[in-house]
């Protein structure tokens, strides 16, 4: 896996996520976002990193669309939303995306085990802390 930061976005499966979620028909957006959040939280066994991204990348961009959520502002996040495009989420997406990142965080998760044979863990953990927290908060009515 070819990573440049920690953000959400920062690695080659992320970006290439992104891309494919972004020339996607948008009526496909939903369930792409759904099954990658799904894989990860569902995961039976060591959790692959390129499941762990992908499904951060989705957290993410469910994230966003809460109120207060953290801004996708990355050049290899999804175009259509850093150009400002909506994507209409139902309510029930947040908490899978808890069930997949509390996954990742997780014992048996490659994610957590590359991060920390690197000695950055803490580091990568707080820059999933503010995506969890939007996560938890109840949508505007």
């Amino acid at each position: 896996m070819g990573t440049w930061d920690v953000g959400p976005f920062d690695n080659d499966t992320a970006a290439d996520w992104c891309g494919d979620l972004n020339d996607a028909a948008p009526a496909e957006r939903l369930d792409m976002i759904r099954r990658a959040l799904a894989d990860a939280a569902n995961a039976d066994g060591y959790l692959d990193s390129r499941e762990a991204c992908a499904a951060i990348a989705a957290a993410a961009i469910v994230a966003a669309q809460r109120p207060g959520g953290p801004e996708i502002d990355d050049v290899y996040g999804p175009d259509f939303l850093t150009g400002g495009a909506p994507i209409d989420l139902p309510t029930d997406l947040a908490p899978l995306a808890v069930r997949a990142i509390d996954r990742i965080l997780g014992d048996d998760s490659e994610w957590r085990d590359l991060w920390e044979d690197s000695g950055a863990l803490p580091k990568a953990q707080a820059a999933l802390a503010p995506i969890r927290a939007a996560l938890l908060t109840h949508p505007a009515p």
